[in-house]
């Protein structure tokens, strides 16, 4: 029998394997959740903190804790235009459904090895396990993408991204499919060079968790709020509790997911020399009237405030 799964470590799938979806995000659908990630189940190339790309992972729970292996959903094979390379970098894929459309549509940061394309990669399904058929690779509205993440809410979706070399949140308006941009961008933290954006709303809230841009060494997350997505946004205060505060747990943000009427976040803990060793957590976030906690447990999903000192 495969053991629980501990915050901080590695995870394994049902079938004790370990579990490959880094930088990820989770889709309810059907009763079913989906979490979507970077496969990074081989070796660094050596002397690098990378992978050859191997494919954006698919797995399947219906409590969040037990997670089956659907396999890789895509591919460089799912790219008709074969400008997706073993060399590519395809990272922080998220995915949305389109109720108009019936499509699921995930959107990734698109890279080559020096990351200086800096742009997104577009792709859809007719089913949440795929496979995903690779549609455009685009700069958005021609800025430079970097860590980026999508919002919905009320049928209009949003790429959120760090441009300007990593300086400045935007927020773009996608188009009703979701598979391009209607031109319309705004601006969230200028100059405050902040990257792994998770948005959520609650009551009367939109909240914002994100990452300094520190490269691979954890830093303090920052969270803010305000009364519109994308106006008044400031940042307040790390969320985070005790001695392990200052590097978000030695993790990084990388999705906000609502179960059973409670947000959780889901972080990365990032293993640069050896990738496919990384681990994830699943922490609540706790919201008091315009601020937010998010404690440290010791096991995903739990709900109680016990925190680190």
């Amino acid at each position: 029998m495969v053991g629980a799964n501990v915050n901080g470590q590695p995870w394994r799938d049902d079938q004790g394997n370990l579990i490959q979806a880094h930088g990820g995000s989770i889709l309810h659908y059907a009763g079913d959740y989906y979490w979507y990630g970077e496969d990074k189940g081989v070796a660094n190339v050596e002397g690098t903190s990378r992978v050859p790309f191997v494919g954006i992972s698919c797995y399947r729970s219906t409590d969040l804790l037990t997670w089956q292996r659907i396999g890789d959903v895509l591919t460089a094979a799912n790219d008709p235009s074969q400008q997706v390379q073993a060399e590519s970098i395809v990272e922080r894929p998220k995915v949305l459904f389109n109720a108009l459309t019936k499509q699921f549509v995930m959107w990734c940061h698109f890279d080559t090895p020096d990351y200086g394309f800096a742009g997104c990669l577009v792709a859809t399904a007719t089913q949440p396990t795929g496979p995903f058929t690779v549609q455009q690779i685009l700069r958005p509205n021609n800025f430079d993408s970097r860590d980026m993440t999508l919002f919905e809410e009320n049928g209009q979706a949003y790429l959120v991204h760090s441009a300007n070399m990593n300086k400045t949140l935007y927020v773009a308006n996608l188009t009703p499919d979701y598979l391009g941009l209607t031109g319309e961008v705004r601006k969230l933290f200028i100059d405050q060079e902040r990257e792994a954006p998770v948005i959520f709303h609650e009551g009367e809230w939109y909240f914002t968790i994100t990452s300094g841009t520190t490269g691979w060494r954890p830093n303090p997350a920052l969270f803010s709020r305000s009364h519109f997505l994308v106006a008044n946004q400031k940042l307040i205060d790390n969320p985070c509790q005790g001695p392990k505060k200052a590097t978000t747990y030695d993790g990084q943000p990388t999705f906000g997911f609502k179960y059973q009427g409670q947000w959780y976040l889901l972080l990365d803990h990032w293993q640069r020399e050896d990738l496919q060793h990384s681990g994830y957590s699943i922490l609540p976030i706790e919201i008091h009237g315009r601020d937010l906690v998010v404690p440290w447990v010791d096991q995903p999903l739990q709900r109680n405030t016990a925190a680190n000192g």
